[in-house]
């Protein structure tokens, strides 16, 4: 696996860039948007509150900026090329295991969100191609394992259109805006069939 970070992917509509602190009042803002994070925040309930504060959180960005440039973070910021607005945010990170553990490197997760404004125009498939792209061609890894709620159909359909193999086994996930926990349909894309799917895309 090759650490080269978030380095800047293009495509015919989008830029995605490395986080700044400059958008990330925007992304908060999509991002507390009960459709978007519905099926998307998995961190604690217990930080529901702080969460949907902005002068809490403003205060966690700007630390975690301070990181987006490492050469093992792959996160960025989605941007339409015609009016420079950020629609979204997209990130390949570290993948677990049932036990909380964390699987080897070139195992990973992903997600992706895009303000709901812009959704259905496909932004986050053209996105999440790239992303994908990158992640197998010239960062290196092997594998992406990841979930979606079932309920989320759109979710799921897309990681389905993109090549994703749904497996038997589902597993319950507690989404941070909601108290009830969620069952996830397990999803696996290996490098092998990406690059002859790609093409097709």
């Amino acid at each position: 696996m090759n650490y080269l970070g978030s380095k800047q992917l293009e495509t015919k509509r989008l830029l995605l860039k490395t986080q700044t602190i400059n958008e990330q009042k925007r992304l908060w803002e999509i991002l507390m948007i009960p459709k978007v994070n519905k099926y998307y925040l998995n961190v604690s309930t217990k930080l529901r509150e702080k969460l949907l504060d902005w002068d809490t959180k403003e205060k966690f960005y700007k630390k975690e900026m301070e990181h987006a440039n490492d050469k093992d973070i792959f996160k960025w910021s989605i941007f339409l090329k015609d009016t420079g607005e950020c629609i979204g945010r997209i990130s390949c990170q570290e993948s677990y295991d049932e036990n909380s553990s964390v699987r080897e490197p070139n195992i990973r997760d992903v997600g992706w969100y895009i303000d709901p404004f812009y959704q259905g125009e496909c932004y986050g498939t053209e996105a999440a191609i790239a992303m994908i792209d990158y992640m197998f061609n010239e960062v290196g890894i092997e594998k992406i394992m990841t979930g979606a709620a079932i309920v989320n159909k759109p979710s799921w359909k897309i990681m389905e259109r993109l090549g994703f193999t749904r497996q038997d086994k589902t597993f319950m996930v507690q989404y941070t805006f909601l108290d009830e926990l969620t069952e996830d349909y397990s999803y696996i894309l290996n490098k092998d069939k990406w690059l002859s799917l790609k093409r097709k895309l």
